[in-house]
């Protein structure tokens, strides 16, 4: 379970890191071009960042759930 759980979040930083890209691609940064949709593109993109991120969250937290259920954040040194 927890090499699936570690592969998938790895597929999915790796998908979120491409969209973060379509920041620097050429065609998608010229507004003229997508006619009055550049906008709601853009919006729509961060929309899915944003599901990307916490699918890849989640999928750590069955991780933690799974070992002591403690975030690696209130864990103590």
């Amino acid at each position: 379970m927890e090499n699936t759980l570690n592969r998938l979040r790895s597929e999915l930083k790796a998908i979120e890191d491409e969209l973060r890209e379509l920041d620097g691609d050429p065609a998608y940064a010229v507004p003229e071009r997508f006619a009055g949709q550049h906008d709601e593109m853009r919006a729509q993109t961060m929309l899915v960042l944003r599901h990307i991120e916490d699918a890849r969250m989640r999928c750590g937290k069955v991780l933690q759930y799974a070992d002591d259920g403690v975030s690696i954040l209130d864990k103590k040194e």
